[in-house]
C-alpha cells in the first residue's frame, strides 16, 4: 500500500504525508468485533498489515520513512512522525487519513475505502492501547540485510593466489589479476615499450613530461632493474608531491576564495596546499595524514604543520553573506547548516567513501545510515568556525616579545619628548574618552546622534535627526549635531550659538565620531604619515557630523588660557577630488575658507587657528559636499589644543628633540617592518552548539539532541562523547575512529584511490561511494590484500605506487584485443593497460615544460593569473600570462570558485564547489578548438618556436626534428620531417609547434 503525496502543505499537519491507511477489505463487516470486544493483533491485524501494507513498508521500501513489518518502527511513526497515539484513535494520524474527505489525503489513494465497519475495528484496537505483541517475526524484521553488504565486513586476509604464468608476473597484484583473467579465459597483453613506460610512468607519478635525453636514455639503460630504479627515482622526486597533492585536494575541494555571492579572496589559504604537498613527498604515513587534517591542532598544538593541516577543514565553500552579512537568523541558520553538511560530507566521504549526506532529511534510502547517526556527526563539528589563524604559537610569541620590546623604547623616547616640548592637549584622545594626554582609548568615540560613548562600529544609522545638538557627557565635549542647511541655522552649542554657512547635505549619518579610524575606513595613511603609527593620532568624522569642544572646561583642567588649535586635516576615502568638506568655527565663527572641498589627492591640509582667552567654544564640522556620504571619511590629524604662549626652545634643546624624533623614526620603522606571523585560513575551535536532528532537514524544524557520533553500520563503537565532550576531543574522536586498523573502509577507500589515479579506473569504479548504491569491486581479494598491505607498510602510500607502478599489470600495453573487448569492453579485468587524456593540469603544465617556460618554483602563495577588481561580488579577469610567475605549475594556481579558469575549464578541470572524486575525461569539439586557438596556446607555441630556433638554427629539417624531440621526446620520421618542411616553409615554425601540441600523442598517455 503506497501513500499518495498531498496538496496541502506539510505545516498543516505534523505528520506529513504518510502511506498508513490501512485497506481493511480482506475482512467482511460481520467480522468486526464490538467495542467492548478485545481485538487479537496477531489474527485480525498483522495479516492485514502484511497483505496490504509490509511490501512498500519494510526494509527494502521504506515509502516516506515508514515500515510496518515490526512493532519499533510502526509505533514510532515515518518522516513525520508516530501516526498511532495509543488510547486516542482521534489524535491518530492514521484514523485522520482513512477517514479524510479529501482526495489528495485519504488512505488508501486507489481502490476501495474503508467501510465503517472496518474503521471501527482500526479505532477499537487502538482505544484498547493499540497492542502489538513481540514475536520472533517482529525480531527478524529489526535485522537490517544491508549490514551484510561487503564493504562493510572486515579487511580479509588474503594470500596471493599461485599463478600459472611465473615469467609474467612480477608481483602479487599480478596474481590476483591472472585469477580473474584466467577464470574468464583471457590473456594480459604484452609489457609497454620503455618509451611508453617512462612517459606513463612521469605523468602518473610526476605529471610531466619526459625529455627526449630522458627516454633515450632510458631506452639504452641496459641494467635489467632500469624500469624500477626509474619509479624509485620518480617516487622520490619533489614533483611526485606536486602531482598526487593534485588528487587530494579535488577531494577536499579546495580553493582560494569563498564561492557563493561574495566570493572573497582567501588569502593564507595557500598553506594547507602545501602541508598537502609536503605530505606526500615525505611519505607521511596516511593514518596521521588523517588524523592532522582532521585534529591536527589538538593532537599537536604547538606544531606548525600540524596546524597547517586543518585547512582541510576550511577547504571547501563557505556563504559569507548567510554566515556573516545577513541580518535573517532564519537565513543564518540555513547557511549554517549548509555548511555543516558540506563539512560532514567532506570527511566522510574523502575518508570513508560513504554518502552520508543522503541522510539529511531521512534515514538513508539504501545504506544502514539514519538521519540521528548523520546529525551526530554534524556534533563533531559544531565547535568549529572557519577563519585566520596563526600557524607558529611560537612565532606568534616571537613576534609579540619583538613589539613589545619596541613599544616600550618607543613609550621611553615618547616620554623625552613629552619633557622637551609641549605637546598640548590631544582632541582625538578626549573623543576616545581621555583627558587629552593618552587616557582615550583606541577607536572609542562619541555617537554623532546623541553625544553618548561608542566603542562598537556602527555602519548607516537609523533615527537621524538633523540639526539637533545633543549634549555630551564627557566633560570637555559640549555636544555633537548632525549637519544640515537650514534658514533657523545649525546650533553647535549648549548655550544656543547657531551657524548659517552650513551647506545642504543628503542627511545620512554612517558610523560615529572616532579617536582613530571609522567603519570600513578606506585608509589610515595621506600626505606620507601613517597615522596608525605610535605617536601619530587621528579625529575621524564620517560625513555628516560636527563635534564642538568646551574650551573652558579644558582651561579649568589645567590647559593654557590663551590657545592655538593646529591639525592636519585630510580625506581619508577614495574618492579622488571634491570627496567632501571640512569647517572649523570659534564661537560659532567659521575660521577656514567656506567649507573647504578635499578629496584623496590632496593630501593633507594644515590648519592653525587662534583661540584665545575668551574663546568659549571649538567646532570641527565634516559635511558629504551634496554627493551622499559614500567613502566621506574626514580625519583631523594630530589635532591638539597648544599654549599659545610657549617659548622659543634652546638651540641645544632643539638638537636633542631632533635626534629623539630620529630615534622614535628609526623604532617605528623597525616596528612596521616586523613581519607578521604566517596565517592560514583555517578553523577556529570555540565551544559547541546544541545539535538536534532536523526535521526533513529543515533548520527550523529542530526534533529530538544528538550527541558527537559517527556510523554504527561498520562494526566499531559510534558514540564520540556527549554534550559535556570538549571540541578538540569530538575531533580527535572521529579522527581515530576513521584511521582504527578495524574501520573496513578507510584503507579500502585510499588504496581504490591509487588505483584509479594509475589506471583510470579504480577496482570499485566509484571511488567515493562504496555503499549499496555503488559499484562491486572487479577484484575484491586484490583490494583486501592492498589495504592490508597499507598496514604492513606502516600506512605509507609510496611502497603501494611502488607495487602498482613495477607490476606487470601496470606495464602492459594498451593495445586492443578483440577476444578481450568482447569479454569485458570496459577492461575492468585488466587485459590491458587503459589509454588515457591527460587532465587540464598536466596539459597546460605539459605544454610550459616543453616551451621552455615552466617555472619550477615551489611552494608559498599561489600566482594569480587575473585582474582582481574589489567589489560586493569581486570582479576576476584572466589574463593570458606570460610572466615566470604567472608559470608556475598549475598546482599553486590561485583557484577562484564562481569564476572557473576558461581553458582548463573547458579541459575538464573540475568545478572546486564540489567534491570531486573522479573527474570527467571528455572529448569535444570546443577542446580542440581551445587547444588549438587559445591564447595560451598561441603563446607557448611562439616560445617553443623561439627554443627550437636557438637550437636548430635555421634548418627546416633541423628545425623539425628539434621541434619533435622538445614535444613528443622522439625524433620525426623521414616523412614527419618533409611534411614538418613543408609546412615550416609555407606558415610559419610556430605553425608546426602550434600542430605537435595538438597531437594525441601530445595530449593523450598511451
Amino acid at each position: 500500500m503506497i501513500w499518495s503525496l498531498v496538496r496541502r502543505p506539510f505545516a498543516t499537519s505534523r505528520f506529513g504525508c504518510f502511506a498508513l491507511a490501512i485497506c481493511l477489505s480482506l475482512f467482511s463487516a460481520s467480522s468486526i468485533l464490538a467495542n467492548e470486544d478485545k481485538v487479537d493483533f496477531e489474527s485480525q491485524i498483522r495479516p492485514l498489515l502484511k497483505a496490504r501494507c509490509v511490501e512498500c513498508h519494510c526494509a527494502k521500501s521504506q515509502h516516506n520513512g515508514l515500515r510496518l513489518d515490526a512493532k519499533k518502527f510502526a509505533l514510532d511513526g515515518g518522516d513525520g512522525g508516530p501516526i498511532i497515539v495509543p488510547g486516542h484513535s482521534d489524535e491518530s494520524e492514521l484514523i485522520r487519513r482513512v477517514t479524510s474527505e479529501d482526495e489528495f489525503e485519504v488512505m488508501p489513494p486507489k481502490g476501495a475505502k474503508l467501510t465503517d465497519s472496518e474503521i471501527a475495528l482500526l479505532r477499537t484496537w487502538i482505544e484498547q492501547g493499540a497492542v502489538w505483541p513481540e514475536t520472533e517475526e517482529d525480531l527478524s524484521a529489526l535485522k537490517d540485510e544491508r549490514l551484510d553488504h561487503w564493504a562493510w565486513q572486515s579487511v580479509a586476509p588474503t594470500e596471493p593466489p599461485d599463478t600459472k604464468n611465473p615469467e609474467w608476473a612480477k608481483n602479487p597484484i599480478d596474481a590476483f589479476v591472472l585469477q580473474q583473467l584466467a577464470a574468464s579465459d583471457l590473456r594480459p597483453a604484452a609489457e609497454a615499450d620503455r618509451r611508453t613506460l617512462i612517459r606513463r610512468l612521469k605523468f602518473d607519478l610526476l605529471g610531466l613530461p619526459p625529455t627526449f635525453q630522458e627516454v633515450e636514455a632510458f631506452v639504452a639503460d641496459p641494467d635489467p632493474r632500469a624500469y624500477e630504479k626509474l619509479v624509485d627515482r620518480y617516487l622520490a622526486s619533489p614533483h611526485f608531491g606536486e602531482r598526487w597533492a593534485r588528487h587530494w585536494l579535488d577531494i577536499a575541494h579546495y580553493a582560494d576564495t569563498h564561492g557563493f555571492e561574495r566570493d572573497m579572496i582567501r588569502k593564507n589559504a595557500w598553506p594547507y596546499r602545501d602541508y598537502v604537498i609536503r605530505a606526500f613527498n615525505d611519505d607521511k604515513p596516511y593514518d596521521q595524514f588523517l588524523e592532522e587534517q582532521i585534529a591536527g591542532d589538538v593532537y599537536h598544538p604547538e606544531d606548525p604543520e600540524s596546524i597547517q593541516a586543518t585547512g582541510f577543514l576550511a577547504a571547501g565553500p563557505w556563504d559569507y553573506v548567510g554566515q556573516v552579512e545577513t541580518q535573517s537568523e532564519v537565513l543564518r541558520r540555513a547557511a549554517q547548516a549548509d555548511g555543516l553538511d558540506d563539512l560532514s560530507t567532506q570527511v566522510i566521504t574523502a575518508t570513508c567513501g560513504m554518502t552520508i549526506n543522503c541522510a539529511r532529511c531521512h534515514d538513508h534510502k539504501i545504506d544502514p545510515i539514519s538521519q540521528r547517526e548523520y546529525y551526530a556527526l554534524w556534533a563533531v563539528f559544531a565547535g568549529i568556525k572557519q577563519g585566520e589563524r596563526p600557524i607558529s604559537a611560537s612565532e606568534v610569541q616571537r613576534r609579540q616579545d619583538q613589539e613589545r620590546a619596541l613599544d616600550a623604547k618607543i613609550k621611553e623616547t615618547l616620554a623625552k619628548l613629552d619633557q622637551l616640548e609641549e605637546k598640548g592637549s590631544d582632541l582625538a584622545d578626549i573623543v576616545g574618552g581621555g583627558d587629552g594626554h593618552g587616557g582615550g582609548a583606541p577607536d572609542h568615540g562619541v555617537d554623532p546622534l546623541n553625544g553618548n560613548p561608542l566603542s562598537g562600529k556602527l555602519g548607516f544609522r537609523e533615527g537621524v535627526q538633523v540639526n539637533h545638538f545633543a549634549l555630551s557627557e564627557h566633560p570637555f565635549i559640549d555636544g555633537v549635531v548632525i549637519p544640515n542647511a537650514s534658514n533657523e541655522g545649525t546650533p553647535v552649542s549648549s548655550t544656543g550659538i547657531r551657524v548659517n554657512e552650513v551647506p545642504l547635505t543628503s542627511g545620512d549619518v554612517w558610523d560615529g565620531i572616532r579617536n582613530g579610524p571609522v567603519n570600513y575606513q578606506h585608509t589610515l595613511k595621506l600626505g606620507g604619515i601613517d597615522f596608525a603609527d605610535k605617536g601619530q593620532t587621528l579625529l575621524s568624522l564620517h560625513a555628516n557630523a560636527a563635534i564642538t569642544f568646551d574650551l573652558d572646561a579644558i582651561r579649568a583642567a589645567g590647559a593654557p588660557k590663551a590657545l592655538t588649535f593646529t591639525s592636519q586635516v585630510g580625506y581619508f576615502g577614495k574618492t579622488p577630488t571634491q570627496g567632501a568638506q571640512f569647517a572649523v568655527y570659534v564661537d560659532g565663527r567659521l575660521q577656514t575658507n567656506r567649507h573647504a572641498a578635499i578629496g584623496a589627492e590632496d593630501g593633507l591640509v594644515p590648519i592653525q587657528v587662534a583661540l584665545p582667552e575668551e574663546a568659549r567654544f571649538l567646532t570641527l564640522m565634516a559635511t558629504d559636499g551634496g554627493n551622499g556620504i559614500g567613502h566621506d571619511q574626514i580625519g583631523f590629524g594630530n589635532p591638539r589644543l597648544l599654549n599659545a604662549e610657549r617659548e622659543s626652545s634652546s638651540a641645544e634643546t632643539i638638537e636633542t628633540i631632533a635626534q629623539l624624533k630620529k630615534q622614535l623614526d628609526s623604532f617605528q620603522a623597525e616596528l612596521k617592518s616586523l613581519a607578521d606571523p604566517q596565517q592560514i585560513y583555517s578553523i577556529v575551535s570555540q565551544p559547541p552548539t546544541p545539535v538536534h536532528v532536523l526535521r526533513r532537514g529543515n533548520p527550523e524544524d529542530p526534533q529530538e539532541h544528538v550527541d558527537p557520533g559517527t556510523l554504527s553500520c561498520l562494526g566499531l563503537p559510534a558514540a564520540l562523547g556527549d554534550q559535556t565532550t570538549p571540541e578538540g576531543n569530538r575531533r580527535m574522536a572521529l579522527a581515530e575512529w576513521i584511521v582504527d586498523p578495524h574501520n573496513p573502509l578507510t584503507r579500502r577507500v585510499m588504496v581504490n584511490r591509487l588505483w584509479h589515479h594509475h589506471f583510470g579506473t579504480g577496482l570499485v569504479d566509484t571511488p567515493s561511494d562504496f555503499g549499496l548504491a555503488g559499484g562491486k569491486p572487479s577484484h575484491p581479494e586484490l583490494l583486501d590484500w592492498l589495504a592490508d598491505q597499507l598496514l604492513v607498510n606502516d600506512w605509507k602510500l609510496k611502497p603501494l605506487h611502488r607495487l602498482i607502478c613495477t607490476s606487470a599489470t601496470y606495464r602492459q600495453a594498451s593495445s586492443r584485443n578483440p577476444n578481450a573487448e568482447e569479454k569485458d569492453a570496459d577492461n575492468r579485468l585488466l587485459s590491458r593497460m587503459n589509454p588515457r587524456k591527460l587532465d587540464a593540469e598536466s596539459v597546460r603544465d605539459a605544454v610550459l615544460a616543453v616551451s621552455g617556460k615552466l617555472n619550477h618554483k615551489m611552494y608559498g602563495p599561489g600566482f594569480r593569473d587575473f585582474d582582481y577588481q574589489e567589489a560586493y561580488a569581486p570582479v576576476y579577469d584572466y589574463i593570458t600570462p606570460d610572466r615566470a610567475e604567472l608559470q608556475r605549475r598549475s598546482i599553486y594556481r590561485f583557484v577562484v570558485r564562481t569564476t572557473p579558469h576558461p581553458y582548463l575549464m573547458t579541459l575538464d578541470c573540475p568545478d572546486p564547489a564540489n567534491l570531486t572524486p573522479a573527474r570527467n575525461a571528455t572529448t569535444t569539439v570546443l577542446q580542440s578548438l581551445t587547444l588549438l586557438n587559445n591564447d595560451f596556446m598561441l603563446q607557448q607555441a611562439d616560445h617553443l618556436a623561439e627554443q627550437v630556433r636557438q637550437e636548430a638554427g635555421d634548418s627546416t629539417a633541423a628545425q623539425a626534428d628539434a621541434a619533435f624531440r622538445l614535444t613528443l621526446a622522439r625524433r620525426p620520421s623521414p616523412t614527419e620531417v618533409e611534411a614538418s618542411a613543408e609546412l615550416i616553409e609555407g606558415y610559419g615554425l610556430p605553425q608546426l609547434c602550434r600542430m605537435l601540441l595538438n597531437t594525441n600523442e601530445f595530449i593523450y598517455v598511451d
